[in-house]
């Protein structure tokens, strides 16, 4: 296995701007750190969840996966239309959804997301099982794969309460720009 291509390949999906980086730096803007990392433990273990049920269930997900691809893109798309309608569509004296800013949200939000479910879907049966199929070996890759989510996860939570003054004062700004960001994600998953 080329632990280098792995590697980068796990860096860049998931350090990029995606729904649920995207939702915690928002989280962090909102409601603080505090609120941001227990969104943030929950979707590692929703990261987690996804990464074991692509290694468990691989061989049967090849047979049926253009039918949970197209699930997902719609599925995936419609949320994180209504994810950037929610941001845009916020203003700084609103109380907010509390429910994107719990445990249980960063959990499901993983499961509903496109970047993360094909990423999940990708990068067991491309980078680990072609070399080794062993358990110990593919919850090791698990554990690797996770860790990077979890860095990736808490670099926004870092980036969003470093600049948090910033984000507040131009919030609007900041709001319109991760619901274009967020509306672009769900336009690319068509194309």
């Amino acid at each position: 296995m080329n632990m280098t291509s792995f590697l980068i390949y796990c860096i860049i999906a998931t350090f990029t701007p995606g729904p649920t980086n995207i939702v915690i730096m928002s989280t962090v803007q909102q409601y603080g750190t505090k609120r941001a990392i227990q969104d943030t433990y929950g979707a590692t273990i929703g990261f987690a969840l996804l990464l074991l049920l692509s290694a468990i269930l691989n061989s049967v997900l090849t047979t049926i996966l253009p039918k949970i691809l197209i699930v997902m893109q719609i599925i995936g798309s419609l949320y994180m239309v209504y994810l950037a309608y929610l941001i845009c569509m916020k203003k700084s004296s609103d109380a907010g959804p509390r429910q994107l800013a719990t445990f249980w949200s960063g959990l499901l939000m993983q499961f509903l997301n496109p970047k993360v479910v094909l990423f999940t879907l990708t990068v067991i049966p491309t980078f680990i099982m072609p070399y080794n199929n062993s358990a110990a070996v593919m919850m090791f890759g698990i554990m690797v794969i996770t860790l990077v989510g979890f860095a990736a996860f808490m670099t926004w939570v870092i980036y969003g309460t470093l600049f948090k003054a910033f984000l507040q004062k131009h919030q609007r700004l900041v709001n319109l720009i991760m619901g274009i960001c967020l509306m672009y994600a769900a336009f690319m998953i068509w194309i």
